[in-house]
């Protein structure tokens, strides 16, 4: 049970578990924090963060419809990195998030398999049970993974 008040804020992400998926519910108190946790969350599903150093770094545009089309393309860029350069990404700034377009910084480093604990590999960002909204005075997203 997560408890909430003035000593206990709300996690930045929590891990969903979901039939044959994984997933994240990310809060944040703006939509550039938002999906900075987004992002945070579903690298925490593949390793642990504490473990990966910030010495690259990679600038990350993507354009979408609106805010679901955005996270989806948001997490699938950082995915496409990880698939194509075999980076991991601990840390991430989202310096711009509107309706149709984000502007990013991530940052990590190249898997190195003798200091990287992996857990499993997230496949793909899946549109299933998909939610970005406001909640009061924050915002939350609901995101699901193929592993």
């Amino acid at each position: 049970m997560v408890r909430e008040g003035p000593f206990m804020p709300r996690p930045p992400f929590e891990i969903l578990e979901h039939t044959a998926d994984v997933g994240i519910v990310a809060h944040g108190g703006s939509l550039t924090e938002l999906f900075a946790n987004a992002a945070t969350g579903m690298f925490a599903i593949m390793a642990e963060l504490e473990d990966v150093r910030q010495t690259e770094e990679r600038r990350i545009e993507v354009e979408a419809r609106d805010h679901e089309g955005l996270m989806v393309r948001w997490l699938t860029e950082l995915l496409y990195y990880l698939d194509a350069e075999e980076l991991l990404f601990s840390r991430f700034v989202v310096e711009e998030v509107s309706e149709t377009r984000l502007r990013a910084r991530a940052f990590g480093e190249r898997i190195d398999a003798e200091r990287h604990r992996l857990h499993f590999g997230v496949k793909a960002v899946t549109r299933h049970m998909l939610e970005v909204a406001a909640e009061g005075d924050d915002y939350r997203a609901q995101v699901l993974f193929d592993i």
